[in-house]
């Protein structure tokens, strides 16, 4: 089961306010979220089994009756023969919450055989953040250490162009979710790195990450030290797979994800589409209107 749809992460997501609430149907949860002019829209992230007819109209009937913009539906299959299909809807979103490629690493492998699958320069980068005498340790999910966690988050956001959470949805990310982990990088007792992940016996997931802007600590390559950390982490946790999470689609080429893409498949030449979109709209002309005005404001 994904970590998107357990009931630990639903509560999490309505403590922090990410959604306003969530339902269950068949054992598959729900969000609902704010979207636009005051309306809401359903969504369903980490859908791994087909809908049933009756699922569909259950769905649907639940859009009507909490009065819904659109219901959309993302999958997760890591099997890149098979594809999840969802009658009666589209394929299309609003909004994606995760890229439909990652890349992956089959844990019922030796930590040899991992390595030896690596990018030469990503077992090289490895080798080099060992000999500058960097090193990773699990930290307590404390406030003060996940506050350190959020101040370096802004440095890096900042630096990197990428969006951010509030401190108060990371404090409840890591408390909340018992499979999760934070994780530093340090030298001669500078700390350089804070990452997150989450680690289960199905998938283990590489989440979120701060890393110092420094120069002089990120010629030190700790981020490849920490990926291999949390790896052999997700392995003594009998992990099946270790989820990089987030990579271009292998023909973008001016992806903004293009350099993390770069970062992962040294460590990682397993590339998958792991998520299709699905969308079911109920009130047609009030979301073409949104969709207008998001346009524009893009423009």
């Amino acid at each position: 089961m994904s970590i998107w749809q357990i009931l630990e992460w639903q509560k999490m997501l309505k403590k922090s306010g990410q959604v306003s609430e969530f339902f269950s149907i068949n054992n598959i949860f729900i969000e609902k979220r704010r979207v636009a002019l005051g309306e809401y829209w359903l969504f369903i992230l980490g859908l791994e089994k087909e809908l049933s007819k009756k699922d569909v109209n259950e769905l649907i009937e639940l859009c009507k009756k909490e009065k819904c913009l659109f219901i959309q539906i993302e999958t997760l299959n890591y099997d890149n023969k098979s594809e999840i299909k969802i009658n009666n809807f589209k394929k299309w979103y609003y909004k994606k919450f995760i890229t439909p490629y990652t890349s992956v690493i089959d844990l019922e492998q030796t930590e040899d055989e991992i390595l030896a699958k690596m990018k030469p320069k990503g077992r090289y980068n490895i080798k080099v953040a060992v000999k500058k005498w960097v090193e990773v340790k699990e930290v307590e999910k404390t406030d003060v250490n996940i506050q350190k966690y959020y101040d370096l988050m802004l440095e890096t956001t900042s630096r990197d162009s990428f969006n951010w959470n509030s401190m108060d949805y990371y404090k409840d990310f890591l408390n909340s979710l018992k499979k999760s982990k934070l994780l530093l990088a340090y030298v001669w007792g500078k700390v350089i790195a804070w990452w997150i992940f989450t680690f289960d016996k199905g998938i283990s997931i590489y989440y979120y990450w701060a890393s110092t802007s420094d120069k002089e600590y990120r010629n030190m390559m700790a981020p490849y030290l920490l990926q291999w950390t949390a790896i052999k982490i997700a392995k003594e946790n009998w992990s099946k797979l270790y989820d990089f999470l987030w990579i271009a689609s292998p023909w973008d080429n001016n992806s903004e994800l293009a350099w993390v893409t770069d970062f992962k498949l040294k460590l990682s030449k397993d590339v998958r589409q792991v998520s299709e979109n699905y969308i079911y709209i109920n009130k047609k002309i009030k979301y073409f209107i949104i969709i207008f005005l998001r346009k524009l404001r893009r423009k």
